[in-house]
């Protein structure tokens, strides 16, 4: 820091002409120039070099957070840009999953569909088999019908014919 500007020899005579003598107003003056010299008091200038080395590092931080707002900014683009690119490809696999789930569920329809068709097939052969075989049941039971009135007619002109 500067030195406070003090002229020992001006104070010297000021002291004199209030009235100390001057061995005394040598002292005090010694005194008071040892007193600047410890007390390293800032000076104007030294308050106004201090100011501008405060200016150019407000200067600096101030660059360097604009700096860092830009690679900020740019980290940001950067994201975005790759959440919008997940987003796409989320879009394109989702939309391929439902075309295949449509595929499978098409698929899965024309099977059921024709399993449905084999079921009335076979449902319609079962239905022929049993009305043939009702058919034949009727024919074998009118036989037997046919063959017990033979048979009932035939013991009533027996007992017709002995009584």
């Amino acid at each position: 820091m500067g030195q406070v500007a003090f002229d020992t020899q001006e104070f010297v005579e000021t002291l004199e002409n209030a009235g100390l003598p001057k061995d005394q107003a040598r002292a005090i003056s010694i005194a008071v120039r040892k007193s600047h010299e410890v007390a390293d008091v800032a000076t104007r200038r030294d308050l106004e070099d201090a100011k501008k080395d405060i200016g150019v590092r407000f200067d600096k931080v101030d660059a360097q957070i604009a700096e860092a707002r830009k690679d900020t900014a740019a980290q940001f683009e950067k994201t975005d840009a790759k959440i919008a690119e997940v987003r796409k490809d989320l879009a394109f696999d989702i939309a391929d999953a439902r075309k295949e789930a449509a595929a499978r569920a098409d698929r899965t329809d024309a099977q059921i569909a024709l399993i449905r068709k084999e079921q009335a097939a076979d449902i319609a052969l079962v239905r022929k088999d049993m009305e043939a075989l009702t058919n034949g049941l009727l024919i074998k039971l009118t036989k037997v019908m046919l063959g017990c009135v033979g048979l009932a007619s035939a013991i009533v002109t027996i007992a017709v014919k002995f009584f």
